[in-house]
């Protein structure tokens, strides 16, 4: 039993414990009667001031049973017209802050969440709506007769509507430099809460997030629709919107607090819909496309914030291919152009002159490069928007070439003119140069792996000569080129190139031999005195892989090393005076 003397501001302390014992509703009553008092002299100045022409409980009983809307938002999209909407509709308007001055201005009566609440806004804004006036008539049950009998006996009205959106804080975080404080400081407490709450209750208050989606709010009402459907799509969005909100935050704070770890022990993805695909793989298969609002992926560049310009629309296997090429293209530094097809680089040449590294790329293999994807590092031109539309393919000299997709980090004003004039269907995208320092998911069955991106580049590693002899510079640089190709094709993979050109390459075979048996066979005679690189090391070289290598004219060999028959990949490239790297990294690509 709680025994204390509250002094009341004004009268005599009241001892509560000296009174009869009454009955447990009577001791309730009588604590709350003396909290209330207690409470109401510690805030009366500041009531005087903050609440000039505050309603009084007679007013708050007549809200009982009145049509009510809270509104509360940061984003104030739309704002008028949704607030002179529904008072045309006959609802009276609650709001907070800044958003009932917009809408007051807007003409809009409103009556301001502390004339409700009868408590002022407090802590700098951090509590506004938590008070059971707003949350209790937000939670009520109206099939519940003892949940309406509460709310009488407390003089709360019922709300109908709730529309709120949150405190900007994804792009607080990503627009600079902010501070912890800042940081912490724009979490949204109230307005989750608030959406959670009218969510919950959704067979009874209509919650809104979205100001697209107003003019249905409003038509909804309008017309005194009782579609169930329509409530509990609004409450998934609903939730869905403050679940994305929460990863973000859980995001930020985790890199706040573990700079140096990389996988969290839990997280969330926040995938949002950018748009339903035709098909998937197969046409048999239903897909979507989904953009990631992860806070470290902000302009992280890459394929899934590319622009398109011109053409059909986007397949689930475009993005597949067009994802490839740009991955591969934004490697190289000097002007280069890749050609892919079904997610393998068919063609990769880096030249000062643009137009020529087209052509070396496709004639590495002009069969697969037609009806693939064709990706620049630099702008596309008119003369280059030229040469992309009216090259004809080496092997006849006469059929024009076809592509699915073009994609560059940017086209003159001319050279996205021609290059519309190819085709109709021609994909055009432009996108940014993708990140690094990304975290890369995939998906099996019943979970995700996580690894960090394949960042290495050739700088970033040394290449061991452990043979005799020791490459020139020419064939180091033929090796680094291979090396850094092979990284995007994949595995088994070899790449054969010589003079900043893949000649040829081999993919996907469960052997390595069958891969360098293709590689070679595209390569053909331009394979004499080249550089061969292969994604990870030779388990057999006599009458193997490395020994075919050499009998077939090559080079220079760079590969990862670590087999325990090193030796004798070592022994087979000194026989045939073949240069041989190692280059320490495996480079698999499943």
């Amino acid at each position: 039993m709680v025994c204390a003397a509250i002094s009341v501001a004004g009268g005599p302390a009241t001892s509560l414990s000296r009174r009869p014992a009454p009955g447990l509703r009577s001791r309730r009553l009588l604590w709350a009667r003396a909290t209330s008092q207690y409470t109401m002299s510690r805030v009366a100045p500041r009531l005087s001031s903050a609440m000039v022409g505050a309603p009084t409980p007679d007013h708050d009983e007549a809200r009982i049973g009145v049509k009510q809307a809270l509104i509360s938002l940061s984003d104030k999209t739309d704002l008028a017209n949704l607030g002179n909407g529904l008072q045309s509709l006959g609802f009276s308007i609650i709001s907070t802050g800044g958003t009932a001055s917009s809408l007051e201005a807007a003409g809009v009566n409103v009556t301001k969440v502390e004339q409700i609440t009868h408590f002022p806004e407090m802590l700098d804004g951090r509590v506004k709506t938590l008070h059971p006036s707003i949350h209790g008539g937000i939670l009520a049950r109206r099939d519940q007769e003892h949940h309406l009998k509460a709310l009488n006996e407390h003089g709360i009205g019922t709300f109908d509507v709730v529309v709120v959106n949150l405190y900007p804080f994804y792009g607080k975080v990503t627009s600079g430099a902010i501070s912890f404080e800042d940081g912490i400081e724009n979490i949204d407490i109230g307005g989750p809460t608030l959406i959670r709450a009218a969510a919950k209750n959704h067979k009874d208050v209509l919650v809104v997030v979205d100001h697209h989606d107003y003019p249905a709010l409003l038509k909804y009402l309008q017309e005194k629709q009782a579609d169930p459907q329509f409530r509990r799509m609004l409450a998934w969005k609903a939730l869905q919107h403050v679940a994305s909100y929460d990863s973000a935050v859980s995001e930020w704070l985790w890199k706040q607090s573990n700079s140096g770890d990389t996988f969290p022990p839990s997280f969330t993805v926040p995938l949002s819909m950018k748009s339903a695909l035709r098909y998937g793989e197969n046409p048999h298969q239903k897909a979507a496309f989904y953009g990631d609002r992860s806070l470290s992926l902000v302009n992280a560049g890459g394929i899934a914030t590319a622009v398109q310009h011109h053409g059909k629309e986007m397949s689930y296997n475009n993005y597949l291919d067009a994802d490839a090429a740009w991955n591969c293209v934004s490697e190289f530094e000097n002007p280069t152009c890749v050609v892919v097809k079904h997610t393998n680089p068919c063609g990769v040449a880096s030249r000062q002159d643009v137009l020529e590294a087209y052509r070396l790329a496709v004639k590495a293999d002009p069969v697969s490069a037609f009806g693939g994807i064709v990706a620049f590092n630099t702008t596309i031109d008119e003369d280059l928007a030229k040469e992309i539309r009216e090259f004809r393919s080496p092997t006849d000299g006469e059929t024009r070439m076809f592509y699915e997709i073009v994609v560059a980090p940017g086209y003159t004003e001319k050279g996205l003119e021609v290059l519309k004039g190819k085709s109709k269907t021609l994909r055009i995208l432009e996108a940014k140069r993708s990140g690094k320092n990304m975290l890369s998911l995939r998906q099996v069955s019943g979970g995700w792996l996580a690894q960090e991106s394949d960042d290495l580049a050739p700088e970033d590693i040394t290449f061991m000569t452990g043979s005799e002899r020791a490459p020139t510079d020419s064939e180091l640089s033929d090796a680094k080129f291979a090396w850094l190709c092979v990284k995007h094709v994949k595995s088994n993979a070899i790449v054969i190139a010589k003079d900043n050109c893949m000649l040829g390459m081999g993919s996907g075979q469960p052997n390595r031999v069958d891969s360098l048996r293709i590689a070679f066979r595209k390569a053909g005679e331009a394979a004499k005195g080249a550089a061969l690189a292969s994604d990870a090391f030779f388990p057999f070289a006599w009458k193997d892989a490395v020994e075919e290598a050499c009998e077939n004219g090559i080079g220079t060999i760079a590969q990862p090393g670590g087999s325990m028959r090193d030796k004798d990949a070592v022994d087979c490239c000194n026989k045939y005076d073949v240069s041989l790297l190692f280059t320490g990294v495996r480079h698999f690509r499943h």
